[in-house]
Parts: structure tokens; sequence; C-alpha cells
């Protein structure tokens, strides 16, 4: 709403402007009103959980671990015999079956049996292989839970900066259109630059609001990917329904909920300064992501033990059946029954055999290392994200505690100044956008406790239990936002 004033004296100036001003906020905060917000708000633990619910990667993952299963099965089996079927040593003058004495119908089975344990180790080697699947799950469910949230949160963040600046652009409209009335009846001190100043942070707050309205584009656009229903017992085309997001939401139109979610640390102990790095690093090993190189190290180990089976003989067993016809007299002629036993003999070990042996525990070698490295890279991340949070503390206090009351402070004393003819209308609109900052400030450095909270959760999820789980509950990787009031704010919802 504008004003469009001609003012008969300093004090109806006064009076129209500060009451400009409270309108201005009224009808915001009406318009603001939860109440008024037509359809359903995604809140930040149903995000998670519906992104957990609708993620095709998991039912891969399920897929490989029941490959893996029966490949066990299969490895733990003796080769199928060999059956032979022959007719050997006919003459070939008449092709008499009865003519020579040699001539038979020869019918042959052969068995072999593979070196030492080696069928018994391949499949534990290959059930191990199928056990890291399970925690390669837990591991994406909390990475999932991080990604989804951390989109929600930038969501939020990008929604909440734009309804503050929409709050703050009534009150610049109403300064605009009062500087404009005083300047037009050539009262107080109001100089055309002041208009123009006006204008120009109008201006100037409409681009921050583009710039804004396609940040929050952006961030629900690929928050929607997490959204898409997905249904995996359908064909590839036909996996995704056409309402493409689940319970109703458009793409790119997620209505956000107000509520910011207030996350716990999993391990506040950890932020004591006296932690030390073996504390942190054994607070560390539970993390799925480390259990699969467990894993990996008991396969290797087995795959060590296979290939220690190649200095052992494969052995092969065979067994034949020989039927002769009568001779010239028809005197009956006896069949005749072969057996046999086949194997090798490793005797050339040094290129062979040492060589296999000698890779497979460099295999399990390099994969340790592996896992070190990745644990290095864990309790970096921590460090990071501790020293992060601490700085956001630290600015959410001051800001909280000390800028934002003086911020406020200083905008009201301009103002006051100005309707008394005692201050600069410019002061005023420097005043105002300062305290629109900090708000958007510090909205922002909440939003960023929220996200490093969620970062450094996931260092600490647990991987514990996932062994005996198909594809986990959804609601299992709730824990890792440590936020046990979100969760039964969500299930009244």
């Amino acid at each position: 709403m504008r004003l469009l004033l001609t003012c008969p004296g300093k004090k109806l100036l006064k009076d129209v402007l500060l009451g400009a001003l409270l309108m201005a906020g009224t009808q915001v905060a009406v318009a603001a009103s939860p109440g008024h917000e037509p359809g359903e708000t995604l809140s930040f633990g149903q995000t998670i959980k519906r992104a957990l619910a609708n993620d095709p990667w998991l039912n891969a993952n399920l897929k490989q671990q029941q490959a893996l299963e029966s490949m066990s099965r299969f490895s733990s089996t003796l080769p199928d015999p060999k059956v032979s079927l022959s007719l050997a040593n006919l003459g070939t003058d008449n092709f008499d079956f009865e003519q020579e004495a040699m001539t038979q119908l020869k019918v042959g089975v052969s068995q072999m049996f593979p070196r030492g344990d080696s069928l018994a180790i391949k499949a534990r080697q290959l059930r191990m292989q199928s056990q890291q699947y399970p925690l390669q799950r837990r591991d994406r469910q909390a990475k999932v839970t991080v990604t989804a949230g951390s989109l929600w949160l930038d969501a939020y963040l990008a929604q909440e900066s734009i309804a503050l600046i929409e709050k703050n652009y009534a009150l610049f409209e109403q300064l605009s259109d009062v500087a404009q009335a005083s300047y037009s009846s050539a009262l107080g001190k109001t100089r055309q630059q002041d208009i123009v100043r006006a204008q120009l942070e109008l201006t100037r707050l409409e681009d921050r609001l583009v710039q804004l309205k396609q940040q929050q584009l952006v961030f629900q656009q690929k928050l929607s990917q997490w959204l898409l229903a997905y249904q995996p017992e359908l064909e590839l085309t036909a996996a995704f329904p056409e309402n493409g997001l689940a319970h109703g939401f458009s793409a790119g139109v997620i209505a956000l909920n107000k509520r910011l979610p207030e996350l716990d640390f999993l391990k506040p102990e950890l932020l004591k300064e006296t932690v030390s790095s073996r504390e942190l690093a054994q607070a560390l090993m539970a993390h799925p992501a480390l259990a699969v190189f467990d894993k990996k190290i008991q396969a290797a180990n087995q795959g060590v033990k296979l290939a220690r089976q190649s200095y052992s003989p494969e052995w092969g067993v065979n067994a034949s059946y020989g039927l002769r016809g009568d001779d010239a007299m028809d005197n009956n002629r006896a069949d005749l029954f072969s057996v046999g036993v086949t194997f090798d003999v490793p005797l050339f070990t040094e290129n062979r055999q040492d060589q296999l042996v000698k890779a497979e525990i460099l295999k399990s070698e390099a994969i340790k290392t592996e896992k070190l490295l990745l644990l290095r890279q864990l309790m970096s991340a921590f460090y990071a994200g501790k020293a992060k949070l601490e700085r956001f503390q630290q600015r959410n206090t001051l800001y909280q505690q000390e800028l934002l009351p003086q911020i406020h402070i200083q905008a009201e004393a301009s103002l006051t100044a100005y309707t008394s003819d005692d201050g600069d209308f410019a002061e005023v609109v420097r005043a105002r956008i300062a305290e629109l900052n900090g708000e958007i400030d510090a909205l922002a450095i909440r939003v960023g406790i929220e996200k490093t909270l969620l970062e450094l959760n996931y260092l600490f999820v647990d991987g514990a239990g996932a062994e005996q789980a198909g594809i986990l509950s959804p609601s299992l990787s709730l824990p890792l936002t440590g936020q046990k009031k979100q969760m039964e704010q969500d299930k009244n919802e």
C-alpha cells in the first residue's frame, strides 16, 4: 500500500511515518501467518523419510547382495560330472561291430575335485563380500540424510530470506512515499537525492528477491530429485508414476515448513578440547564406511587362503564301461570296465603359485591402507566441522545478544532523529538495510549451525546391526539428525 501525502506540519509528518511503518509491519505479519499458507508443507524429517523411501540405489544394492549370496552357494558345489559316449575301434573295411575284438560301445563318466578346501574357502569369501552391502546401504542412508537435509536447509534459508525481504519491502515502499510527500511539501530536510536513494534501495531489494527466488527454485529442483516416487518392481519406463513427486507436491513447487529443526550432536563429549586423536579414531571406527573395509579385508584374507590351495593337486576320477559284441563264432565277449585317477603336480611354484599368493597378500595390505586413508579423511572432516561449528556458535551468540539489538536500536534512533528534523533520510535507509541484512545473516548462521551438525553427525553414524537388515527402515537414519523433538512433531503432523 502506497501513501501519497501532503503534510501540513512536522508533527503530522512524524505521525504519518511511524503509522505507515506500523501498518506495513502488521500487514506483513498477517500475510506471513502459517495459517495463510495453502497446501501441505514439507518438514525436515518428512523430507529425509521420503528421500530414503524413494532411493533406487538401496534396491539395486540389495540385488547385488543377493547375487553374491547366490554365487556363494554356487561356488560351494562340486562341478558337474562329465559323461562321454563313444564307439571305439570300429573296423573300417565293413564297419561290422562284431568283427574286431577291440570294437566296443564305451560309456564313461568323470568327476573333478578342486584343490584342497578351495570350494569352502571361495564360498566363505563370497559370503564375506556380500556382508559389505548392508553396511553400504547404512552408509548410503546416512549420506542421503545429509544430502536431502542440506538441500532442505538451503531451500529453507532462501524461503525465509525471501519472507524477510518481502516483509521489509513494504517498509521501504512507505519510506519512499513519505520521503516524496515530505519533499513535495517542502517540510523537513528531505532532499531529492533522498527520494532517489529510496527508489534505488527498492530496486536493489527487487533484484535481491529475484536472486533468492532463483536460488530457491534451484534448491527445490535438486530436492525434488530425492522426493520423486519410485516403484522398483516396475520396468524402467514405468518405474516413476505420472504424479512425479510423492504426496501431491509438484516439481519445483515445494512449500517448506517454517520451523527450523534443532539438531543435537551425537557425540557431544568429543567437542572437548582434551579429546585425543586416538579417542576420536576409536569413535569413528564404528562408521559403516570403515566397517565395509573390515569386510573387504576378511574377504581378502580368504583370497590368500584360496591362493595357497594352488599348492595342492587338483584331482579327477573317471570310469568307463565298454560293451563288446559277439565274435565270429557267436561266442560272447566280456565287456570291459575301466577306472582311473588324474591329478596335476605343482612342481614349478616359484613363478606361479608363489606369485599368486604374494599378489593376494599385497591386495589385502592395500585394502588396509585404503581404510587408514578413509579414517584420516573422516578425522579431518571432524576437525574442520568442529571448528566451523564453534565459529558459527560464536557468531550466533554475538548476533543474538549484541549485534541484532544494537542494529535495531540504531534503526529506531535514526528514524526518531529523522522525524524530529535532526537526522538524515539516508541514515534511516542505511539503518533499515543494516537491520534487514542482520536478520538475514542471523538466519544464515542458524541454518549453518544445523547443516554443520548434520554433517558432523554423519561421521558418527553406527553401522552395528546392519548385517541383520535387508533394506534398513528409513526411520533408522533419523537418529543421524539427533532430533527427538523433530521426530515427535513429525508424528503429530
